[in-house]
């Protein structure tokens, strides 16, 4: 009888060493970390009130009314503003405007005061004036000295040769308002180039003069 093959087949191993992929991973992952330029925070300038111990509260929130304008944000993307100091007896001094270029932007940079120009025109002549010289001189303006001259107009320092001052904005959100509300409005400012403007709650004067108008103003009233 013939003898019987009894070699075998040699089994392969499938077994697969990932430890040089693990190497290469790290190599890659260090090598993007060293070379990548990671996103800068976007962020809003604010200016913050004095800190001088001499100062009275009055005269740290003290502006002359024809340079303030307060801003309601209302339900259904309603907005509602007051040209000066509001009058909470009177229902008339509260009006109603649209958002964009044709509502409130224009309310805001053709506003004028009792000195009879525009304060926020005044200010984005100057601010065209200073990215006209921005983009003249390239890199020889660095992006430090652009900031620092560009704060100094948006509080109106410097604008045109002389001191001016700034109109400032009361933004009240109210409790039926969105979030979009407060962010186009907070874009309104960054685009009129205002530098004074406070995020300030609805008062119990403010509701008054808000139910003069019948305009609901909480979400249970």
């Amino acid at each position: 009888m013939a003898k019987k093959n009894a070699s075998k087949q040699k089994k392969m191993d499938t077994r697969v060493n990932f430890t040089p992929m693990v190497d290469m991973m790290m190599l890659l992952i260090t090598f993007f970390m060293l070379c990548t330029t990671l996103a800068k925070p976007q962020s809003m300038q604010l200016t913050m009130p004095s800190n001088d111990e001499n100062m009275t509260k009055e005269d740290k929130s003290v502006t002359k009314a024809s340079y303030t304008i307060t801003l309601y944000l209302g339900a259904e993307d309603k907005l509602y503003y007051v040209e000066g100091l509001p009058d909470y007896e009177n229902a008339e001094c509260l009006k109603e405007t649209t958002w964009g270029k044709d509502g409130v932007r224009k309310l805001l940079i053709e506003h004028i005061t009792e000195d009879g120009f525009s304060p926020v025109a005044k200010v984005m002549m100057a601010k065209k004036k200073l990215d006209e010289k921005k983009a003249q001189m390239g890199d020889k303006l660095s992006k430090e000295d652009y900031d620092k001259m560009l704060s100094d107009i948006r509080n109106g320092k410097n604008v045109d040769g002389e001191t001016i001052q700034t109109l400032t904005v009361i933004i009240k959100p109210m409790d039926v308002s969105t979030y979009d509300n407060m962010v186009q409005a907070l874009d309104e400012m960054l685009v009129c180039s205002i530098g004074k403007y406070v995020i300030d709650k609805v008062n119990e004067d403010d509701e008054k003069l808000l139910s003069l108008k019948n305009i609901k103003f909480s979400i249970d009233k």
